[in-house]
């Protein structure tokens, strides 16, 4: 005990703080340096392997274009167009829809299906826009509900006036060929 008293006193207040300092380095190196140091030695082997690998290659291009055409094919041709409109307007009666008319837009896209927009005015209750709505997108898989706007006039109206944005997708136009 004398001996470590007069080493203690050798040292004086600085050479305990250090020798406290170099203790507490230990457990630090191996919880936060040694963890540390393994996960970058791990992101630097996944870096290799990558860079070992060489650049992207698809596998199989020829699946792709064939499940893509697949895919287009669930949508009608755009000649259908006129029968899905007749649906929708069914689907209106059947849900007792008062329509006004409307705005048609046929989207041009250089890729992907065709985009029909539909945008009707409606007035009903609540309710009935609701069914409606249910039913477009039960009946008619190939329709999406872009916007919907409702708008009352006074507090106590039970019909509400309402603006639904369709969009029904069809079959994109194959490309002409070109020699």
């Amino acid at each position: 005990m004398n001996r470590l008293n007069a080493l203690l006193r050798r040292l004086g207040v600085v050479g305990v703080i250090g020798i406290g300092v170099l203790l507490s380095c230990v457990p630090f190196y191996f919880n936060a340096l040694r963890p540390a140091q393994d996960e970058l030695a791990a992101q630097r082997e996944a870096a290799e392997r990558l860079r070992a690998r060489g650049p992207y290659r698809p596998v199989a291009a020829d699946n792709r274009s064939d499940a893509l055409r697949r895919f287009y094919a669930l949508f009608p041709p755009v000649e259908g167009l006129p029968d899905e409109l007749e649906r929708v307007y069914s689907l209106a009666r059947e849900a007792k829809l008062e329509l006004m008319q409307g705005e048609y837009r046929l989207e041009k896209r250089t890729v992907g299906p065709l985009a029909y927009r539909v945008t009707l005015p409606v007035r009903g209750a609540y309710a009935q826009i609701r069914s409606f709505l249910a039913a477009v997108l039960k009946e008619i898989p190939i329709a999406s509900v872009d916007a919907l706007r409702f708008e009352r006039k006074k507090s106590v109206d039970t019909q509400i006036d309402a603006q639904v944005r369709l969009t029904i997708h069809f079959q994109p136009r194959e490309k002409p060929e070109t020699r």
